[in-house]
């Protein structure tokens, strides 16, 4: 009895001597640094009790805290488990996005999200993960690698309609950030340098056309604006004068939380969200953003070191995916924060207020725990 008693009591707690701690710690950090931000960056629309749930403080607590306890609960779970039922998954992220078009919430020119109560989500953040499951269990089915154009194709079509239902709503960015992701996996899975450069002449080639018929016209003054933000200094133009002045002003050490006028004097609009890397900028400085910088490196690292571990080719790939994913969303925000890419919606992975962001992350993390607690049962050999 006692030697059974053992036996449950090590599987219950196997692999957690390959948890990877110090992913879960540079995550953590993030989340820290993002709320300091918030509280920041809040002050001067609420100033209510921190413990109160209408804080946007206590919001992204409250969901750092349910993050991180999704994290452990998929991390116990075998990834394969997830790549196993990622048709079932991605159908519900197709199902979710196409109901948000009839019933979701627009704002700021586009329809993201469903209401919920005090809480809204955005389908986009888990469909994510959802497609990039269902790319790595494809690919996994059919040898592991993107060399026939035939699998190549099938896994563009994977990928293409999740894109297609987020351009729609529209969002750009996030549909940049699903075709990135794509990318970096079948790049991963070998995919012939032929088949991408006639499907990348082929992209070219419709370009004009998606941008004459498919490009919202908001969207298009964003971009025009990149250029000369001056020619609409108080419309088109506004949020990107206002982020370079905050970024520009901060200097070497910043003005200090609470302390940068873009922000506390309300000239930096959506400081929480789209426009946290500018708080940072204008509060902390060049050195407050080499700090950031340094987390995601160990963080991004950790996920590379995941990919390079994992113990067969479903796992090498949705690690390689997740680590695409989070590089692409802190790019995106961070370029439109200093004016080198239009501005859309992608939040800063871990900083940015959202709680559809922060679970969706966080469970990503669980899924790369996951792989490597087991990558020594499925190497292999």
């Amino acid at each position: 009895m006692m030697a059974s008693h053992g036996h449950r009591r090590a599987g219950t707690f196997a692999g957690w001597d390959r948890f990877d701690y110090v992913m879960l710690g540079s995550a953590l950090a993030l989340v820290c640094y993002g709320i300091l931000l918030i509280r920041s960056g809040a002050s001067q629309e609420f100033d209510g009790p921190l413990t109160s749930f209408a804080s946007p403080v206590m919001k992204q607590i409250v969901f750092a805290c349910a993050g991180v306890i999704a994290m452990v609960v998929v991390s116990r779970f075998d990834y394969h488990y997830l790549t196993h039922f990622a048709w079932l998954l991605y159908a519900v992220s197709l199902l979710s996005l196409v109901a948000l078009l009839a019933f979701g919430h627009s704002a700021y020119g586009s329809t993201r999200w469903f209401n919920v109560g005090p809480i809204q989500i955005q389908p986009s953040e888990f469909a994510k993960l959802a497609t990039i499951l269902l790319l790595a269990r494809f690919f996994s089915e059919h040898g592991g690698d993107a060399k026939d154009l035939r699998t190549l194709l099938i896994s563009l079509a994977i990928v293409g309609p999740p894109a297609f239902l987020v351009f729609i709503q529209p969002d750009l960015g996030t549909t940049m950030v699903f075709l990135a992701t794509w990318l970096g996996i079948v790049l991963i899975a070998g995919v012939s340098r032929r088949h991408l450069l006639v499907m990348a002449a082929a992209g070219l080639a419709l370009l004009p056309f998606v941008w004459t018929f498919a490009v919202a016209d908001y969207q298009i003054e964003r971009i025009s604006v990149l250029v000369d933000p001056e020619e609409d200094p108080l419309d088109a133009g506004y949020n990107v004068i206002q982020s370079r002045i905050a970024v520009g002003s901060g200097g070497w050490f910043g003005k200090g939380l609470g302390n940068g006028e873009q922000t506390q004097l309300s000239y930096l609009k959506i400081p929480t969200k789209d426009f946290i890397f500018s708080v940072l900028g204008e509060e902390l400085g060049f050195t407050g953003a080499m700090a950031l910088f340094g987390l995601f490196i160990l963080l991004l690292m950790r996920g590379i070191r995941v990919a390079q571990i994992a113990g067969d080719a479903a796992g090498q790939l949705v690690a390689v995916g997740i680590v695409v994913l989070i590089l692409m969303q802190t790019f995106i925000n961070v370029a439109v924060n200093v004016s080198l890419f239009p501005v859309t919606g992608i939040p800063l992975p871990f900083v940015s207020q959202g709680g559809s962001s922060l679970m969706s992350v966080f469970i990503s993390i669980g899924v790369l725990q996951s792989i490597i607690m087991r990558h020594r049962a499925y190497r292999q050999t």
